[in-house]
């Protein structure tokens, strides 16, 4: 170490003594350590703010993160998906049901109609006369031979010229009337041809 005069050593400390001011440099040093403390404060204090919302925040977030998840109460996404298919699938059957109801009470609304028709007219019919006109003999005669097995045949001035009959054994056989036998042996044949 080498050695420092104390001459000028002494002379340099008085050259700083002129460029010195205590008073000012402890007003500046008392500034600066009140600044520091204010700051330290402030800081301090911004320090507790932000770790008070950070806390808020998390808790925030932990409600957040436990309203996100669903409960297990709730359904899962398949099987709410799967309960909105069998619901379409309902509406549509119940869809088709009313359908087929309203096509039902329709039809059952024209038989109605139609019922109520038949039953004016019959409620404005004489079933007396109207069964007298259908008992004319002649008609119902013809009705009873064709029941047996005779059938007329007429021609276009309504003679009756031949007659169709149909035999208990199911053959089917056609007689003309002609001059070639009398009314009594026609009779006797078509009856023999009806018991065959």
């Amino acid at each position: 170490m080498a050695n420092i005069d104390l001459r000028e050593a002494i002379l340099e400390i008085r050259k700083m003594k002129a460029n010195m001011n205590p008073e000012a440099d402890f007003m500046t040093i008392y500034a600066a350590e009140r600044d520091m403390t204010e700051t330290e404060a402030t800081r301090r204090k911004e320090i507790d703010q932000a770790q008070s919302d950070l806390r808020a925040l998390a808790k925030l977030l932990d409600a957040a993160r436990t309203s996100s998840t669903r409960p297990k109460s709730k359904p899962t996404p398949q099987q709410h998906a799967a309960h909105i298919s069998s619901l379409e699938d309902t509406k549509l059957s119940l869809g088709k049901a009313i359908n087929d109801a309203e096509s039902q009470l329709a039809y059952k609304e024209a038989e109605l109609v139609q019922l109520k028709e038949e039953a004016k007219r019959l409620e404005e019919s004489d079933p007396a006369t109207e069964h007298a006109n259908e008992l004319d003999g002649t008609v119902l005669r013809l009705a009873i031979f064709k029941g047996i097995g005779f059938e007329p045949v007429a021609d276009e001035k309504g003679r009756i010229t031949k007659m169709l009959i149909r035999a208990a054994s199911g053959d089917l056989h056609c007689v003309k009337f002609d001059d070639s036998k009398s009314n009594h042996e026609f009779a006797d044949m078509l009856w023999e041809l009806v018991m065959s």
